[in-house]
C-alpha cells in the first residue's frame, strides 16, 4: 500500500509556472507507475500525465503536451509535475495517483491509490 500527498499548488497568472510534488510513503514507490490527474469545477477527473516505474517513459494528455513535464525521483519517493505556460483552463484540483499497471494504461485504467489533491488556479 502507498499513501500519497500532493503539494505545490497555488494561484498563478496566465503564462506563469508551478511545480507540483507528490510525496509517497512506504518502500514500494518504485514498483508503481505514477500519474497526475485533474478535476475542474463541474467536470470529471481527467488524465494529465504518467511516468513509468523507472522514469524512462512518459505520457501526456494532448492538452498539456509541450507545457507540462512529469518526473520522479525514486530515491526520495517523490514525483513532480512541472507546469509552464499555464492557461486559465488549467485551473483544477490536481491529484497524484499510483498504479500497479503500466504508465501507458493510466489514461484509461483507474489507479489504485490517490492523493487528496492540490488546487491550481490560473488567473487571466
Amino acid at each position: 500500500q502507498v499513501q500519497l500527498v500532493e503539494s505545490g499548488g497555488g494561484l498563478v497568472q496566465a503564462g506563469g509556472s508551478l511545480r507540483l510534488s507528490c510525496a509517497a510513503s512506504g518502500r514500494t514507490f518504485s514498483t508503481y507507475a505514477m500519474g497526475w490527474f485533474r478535476q475542474a469545477p463541474g467536470k470529471e477527473r481527467v488524465f494529465v500525465a504518467a511516468i513509468s516505474r523507472g522514469g524512462t517513459n512518459t505520457y501526456y494528455a494532448d492538452s498539456v503536451k509541450g507545457r507540462f513535464t512529469i518526473s520522479r525521483y525514486n530515491a526520495k519517493n517523490t514525483m513532480y509535475l512541472q507546469m509552464n505556460s499555464l492557461k486559465p483552463e488549467d485551473t483544477a484540483v490536481y491529484y497524484c495517483a499510483a498504479s500497479s499497471g503500466t504508465a501507458q494504461a493510466m489514461n484509461t485504467a483507474v489507479p489504485e491509490y490517490w492523493g487528496q489533491g492540490t488546487q491550481v488556479t490560473v488567473s487571466s
